[in-house]
């Protein structure tokens, strides 16, 4: 029994040192100070020309919002890009490597057991001295089998702070998934939105040509019958070139956002496309949830990213002081070792070693200090850009809410201008007709009534477009319960030591 007092004392000892263990060093939840943007008031955006928007302060953006722009089209678009966007998969692949990275760490925490079996055939000379009780046997076969075990005593936390490191990279991977999530169908909704205004400005514009078109033939029989002279005619056909010159632009326009929504949903440009909806099919959202500024940090994906990351480089500042400390190992073999394979581990053939060891860094140069120095300016780094995703937050929702605010303006006013310009047109129509004024008045009115309907297409898809940036801006609805998923299952309960 004497034979194992030594390896049970061992083990007791180990048993204390593993109790007082995986203590952390560095700052174990680093913490920054932010100036929050003062809370949203209450307001009605109500336009007389268009829908109604109710700004409510606190309210959450639901996880699937663009379903508020009520097209069954648009949500069968979004449907197809969250299944094959490559953004997406290569945000997915990221994060799931950065979880079996994370577990990677953890698993470093443990206990290492390695099992190996060797077989040696050796042939020793008569002169020297044999290895074997049997000195007259010098040609044999020599089988070895052992199991090595070994345990980093943490005592200082250098591991659990790099394990720590990792899970937070988890974190930022799985943040960022859902700032592509969120980005991904921003901008599909976006684009649809655009095509939607540039075929209404196509549509326009070609019935633009067919118009100035049936004034050109109208005058050219004028001009037979000797009632205008050929000035008025190249003005009128100064007028036709111009409408058509505008026709290119936005077919090129209208092209480029179907390429996108085609890139966007996964599928190769110029493909067949499901059916896209116009912009008249799309319904603007009468109620827009806006987050308090709190809500708003803790939902943006970006700003979570930010204070994962600045966790992560907390815990690397413990994993910089901790390298300047002693390390502490144990070390455990047992086998067995015989000429025969089936006696390895008979009487007085097996064998085993208990080792502890313990390491204390002296003299490197300097470089384990600088390395500490280097990790706490990375910190500091890290803070700084937290505070400064939290103040890009609220300006984004701010520039938001000043975007759709003042979109009913602008559509009132574009509204009016188009109606105003189109009853003109009509006036000035029948004036040429009747000879009363020139073309060159038509042409003025002709242009005036383009822009102006260009304008009102414009302002209309721009509460669209704002509307879905402000649903961004406070953070796209988006389950941040993903981002806690990302924290991966702790080894010997030892996650939170």
């Amino acid at each position: 029994m004497n034979r194992f007092r030594k390896p049970a004392a061992w083990l007791s000892a180990c048993t204390v040192v593993l109790m007082t263990s995986a203590c952390a060093l560095g700052p174990q939840h680093p913490t920054t100070n932010i100036s929050m943007a003062p809370p949203v008031a209450p307001a009605t955006i109500a336009p007389v020309n268009g829908t109604a928007q109710t700004i409510e302060p606190g309210a959450l953006v639901r996880a699937d919002w663009w379903k508020s722009f009520g097209s069954p089209s648009l949500d069968t678009l979004v449907d197809k890009a969250l299944v094959a966007n490559n953004d997406l998969a290569i945000a997915d692949a990221n994060l799931r490597q950065a979880r079996e990275q994370a577990k990677v760490a953890n698993g470093a925490r443990s206990v290492q057991a390695d099992l190996s079996y060797q077989a040696e055939r050796q042939n020793t000379s008569d002169q020297l001295a044999n290895n074997l009780s049997d000195s007259n046997i010098y040609l044999y076969t020599l089988h070895t089998a052992t199991v090595n075990v070994s345990y980093p005593l943490d005592l200082f936390g250098g591991l659990k702070s790099q394990y720590r490191s990792a899970r937070a990279q988890a974190e930022v991977a799985a943040h960022r998934r859902d700032a592509a999530h969120n980005m991904v169908i921003a901008n599909l909704v976006t684009a649809v939105i655009q095509h939607g205004q540039y075929a209404d400005q196509l549509t326009a514009a070609k019935e633009s040509v067919d118009n100035n078109r049936h004034l050109l033939d109208l005058m050219l029989k004028r001009q037979k019958l000797g009632d205008i002279g050929a000035s008025d005619v190249s003005a009128q056909q100064t007028a036709l070139a111009t409408a058509e010159g505008a026709i290119p632009a936005l077919t090129r326009s209208l092209d480029h956002q179907r390429s996108l929504i085609a890139m966007l949903i996964g599928v190769a440009p110029g493909s067949a496309l499901p059916p896209i909806p116009t912009l008249d099919e799309l319904h603007l959202p009468a109620d827009l949830p806006v987050g308090l500024p709190a809500q708003i940090v803790a939902n943006r994906p970006d700003v979570r990213a930010a204070e994962a990351n600045m966790r992560g480089a907390g815990a690397d500042v413990g994993v910089a002081i901790a390298a300047r400390l002693p390390l502490f190992q144990l070390t455990a073999v047992a086998g067995g070792i015989s000429t025969s394979f089936v006696d390895m581990f008979a009487n007085g053939n097996p064998f085993y070693s208990i080792i502890g060891a313990v390491t204390q860094p002296l003299f490197h140069g300097g470089q384990l200090l600088h390395k500490q120095h280097a990790a706490e300016a990375a910190l500091d780094g890290a803070k700084a850009q937290y505070r400064s995703a939290a103040l890009q937050a609220f300006s984004d929702v701010q520039d938001a809410l000043t975007g759709v605010t003042t979109d009913g303006q602008a559509l009132d006013a574009a509204t009016r201008a188009s109606d105003a310009a189109e009853r003109n047109l009509d006036f000035t129509q029948r004036q040429l007709q009747l000879g009363g004024v020139g073309t060159l008045v038509l042409l003025n009115a002709s242009n005036s009534a383009a822009t102006a309907a260009s304008q009102l297409v414009q302002a209309r898809a721009a509460r669209l477009i704002d509307t879905v940036a402000l649903y961004q801006a406070v953070g796209g609805g988006i389950n941040t319960g993903v981002a806690d998923a990302a924290r991966p299952t702790p080894v010997n309960g030892k996650e939170g030591a």
